[in-house]
């Protein structure tokens, strides 16, 4: 059932491998198994240690999965010895607290990896590429040290490794990094490292996006290869697309449709390609009669729903009241962990520009626009929302801001600022108020990274974090805040509460803001208790409202309503893009 994955790949001259993953403790499943029995705290399920006969079976069946690759067509396989996977637990003193030939001493513990590659080897020849992805930082406290990642690095390259991937970070590692806030190429120094230590190939991963930074980690000398994975997903042309230097679509590392899918029992996609992983449900089939689509918004939602619809054949025009195109999502890429959005935006105003989409921005829809020369035969709505505002005594004041005032810079914001919601506006506004730009090793110091890797792990005491602002966020109900954040990013945006210093507030009902305070009172068990805190900046992040200004005007007209729009209740850019395909594709 391979053969025509890997028939597919060499006829057109690539080279093709396997990666092969046992999961450990990471199984999801009762009957998982790992070097000792410690649970892992992101998942279910407890391990049970596994014996001699199992650990030697396992070696087998590594190297037997290795040779059926080979007799599908694979030209090599990649052992997966990072991320905090079964090979990992093994090497790991943290995991592995056997007293046996596989446990103890770095030697014994970095056993299996060298028989699993020696097992390979001998099974598949010579010729066989076979790539070790090695975790050079585990991120993890009691993680392997560097001298027992150097020492494997050798044996393995002896034993007959070609090429090493590597591999930064355990899953549950509460350091981040692949999402939206980790710098980009953040740990291609590691890389370096190993690559002066041995005499094959290395390869960098984690937040290389663009061929510019591709390129710039080889030039550096940080690595001789670049492993993508997320950045083909939200673009599979990346490659075609830089031979011919046209636009990319990048990855923006937000993870919403990809890992939190997979975590989430899920399909796996991408926020910014709805197509990915669909592509036999979801095609842009060209229309078979002329068709003229109007779209109305120029957020994310109207963007793409306008590229989707030109490039199925038809006639587009988009119109914005804004000056600007990008609607909310515009304002996102103003939070600094969230700059990557401006690429996505970049992205499309190019595509639209591709298309020949007529793009008219600052004027509002007209009735003319139905009814021109020829009549428009489908109204695509993408409007987006307006934010909530507060109705409570005061909340009219100068000082008091919607979080699209405070994003756009309409006001200054004083130094002690009370963010009124916990949303995921919320989280975004604390990070806008309180990052102070940062150099890298100031990201990996504020974040406990040794980059001297002197320490096991690679973790040293994290930097204390100097916040831009007293920050204070409250939130009406009594859950932790956050808890409806991402399921692979949300502990990042509630960690930074912490190492920003936020006072958080649940539980609150809000009575009046004056020109010094807020006063507002919460209930502690049998009593309430009034408050009042001296703030000069309030800002709302209360949620949002659907914004129809069209609905007389194409009540009678063939239209579809997406995103904000539609349903206002939580800013959903991957929801807004998905409807906009769905949206297109829909059209006879």
């Amino acid at each position: 059932q391979h053969r025509p994955i890997t028939e597919a790949a060499h006829r057109h001259g690539t080279a093709i491998c396997l990666q092969l993953l046992h999961a450990g403790r990471y199984g999801y499943h009762p009957l998982i198994q790992s070097a000792s029995a410690r649970k892992s705290p992101i998942t279910p399920f407890s391990p049970t240690a596994m014996s001699d006969a199992q650990i030697r079976r396992c070696i087998k069946d590594f190297a037997r999965a290795a040779q059926l690759a080979q007799r599908a067509g694979y030209d090599g396989v990649e052992i997966m010895g990072s991320e905090g996977y079964l090979i990992n637990q093994f090497l790991a003193p943290c995991t592995n607290q056997r007293d046996d030939q596989w446990g103890g001493s770095a030697d014994n513990r970095q056993r299996i990896a060298r028989e699993i590659v020696r097992a390979v080897r001998e099974r598949c020849g010579a010729d066989f590429i076979l790539i070790y992805r090695i975790s050079l930082l585990d991120l993890v406290p009691d993680g392997q040290s560097w001298e027992d990642i150097a020492a494997l690095a050798r044996d393995l390259e002896t034993l007959g490794v070609t090429v090493f991937n590597t591999g930064i970070g355990w899953h549950e590692a509460r350091i981040p990094t692949i999402a939206t806030s980790v710098p980009h190429a953040a740990f291609t120094w590691a890389s370096e490292q190993l690559k002066h230590l041995v005499n094959i190939p290395v390869i960098a991963v984690n937040r290389i996006t663009t061929p510019e930074q591709a390129q710039a980690v080889l030039d550096q000398g940080h690595a001789d290869m670049v492993s993508m994975a997320r950045p083909f997903l939200a673009d599979p042309h990346w490659v075609a697309k830089h031979e011919a230097s046209e636009p990319i679509n990048p990855c923006i590392g937000c993870n919403q449709a990809c890992l939190d899918h997979v975590f989430s029992q899920k399909t796996a996609s991408c926020l910014v390609n709805p197509f990915a992983c669909h592509e036999q449900e979801r095609q842009l089939t060209a229309f078979t009669q002329t068709r003229r689509v109007l779209v109305i918004g120029g957020g994310i939602a109207g963007m793409a729903a306008a590229c989707y619809a030109a490039e199925r054949g038809a006639a587009v025009t988009l119109i914005e009241q804004d000056a600007e195109l990008g609607g909310q999502f515009r304002l996102a890429a103003r939070v600094p962990d969230k700059a990557d959005f401006q690429g996505t935006l970049d992205y499309f105003r190019q595509r639209l520009a591709q298309l020949h989409v007529n793009v008219q921005c600052g004027r509002a829809a007209q009735a003319s626009d139905l009814d021109g020369d020829q009549a428009v035969d489908h109204i695509i709505v993408a409007t987006g929302v307006l934010p909530r505002q507060l109705d409570i005594p005061g909340s009219t004041l100068e000082h008091v801001l919607d979080y699209q005032q405070a994003l756009r810079g309409q006001h200054p914001i004083g130094q002690r600022v009370a963010v009124i919601g916990a949303g995921g506006i919320g989280f975004d506004m604390v990070e806008y108020l309180a990052h102070a730009p940062q150099t890298l090793d100031q990201w990996l110091q504020s974040w406990g990274v040794d980059r001297t890797m002197a320490h096991p792990g690679a973790l040293t005491p994290a930097a204390a974090t100097t916040p831009a602002r007293e920050i204070h966020l409250f939130q009406r109900g009594t859950t932790k805040p956050g808890k409806h954040l991402g399921k692979s990013t949300g502990w990042i945006h509630r960690s930074n509460l912490k190492r920003y210093g936020v006072q958080v507030h649940t539980g609150v009902h809000y009575e009046r803001i004056t020109e010094e305070a807020l006063h507002f009172h919460f209930r502690e068990k049998e009593h309430e208790q009034a408050q009042q805190l001296a703030i000069d900046t309030v800002i709302v992040c209360a949620g949002q409202l659907s914004h129809h200004p069209c609905a007389a005007l194409i009540q009678d007209r063939a239209h579809t309503l997406i995103g904000g729009v539609k349903l206002a209740s939580e800013l959903d850019a991957k929801r807004a893009v998905l409807e906009a395909c769905e949206a297109v594709l829909a059209l006879p």
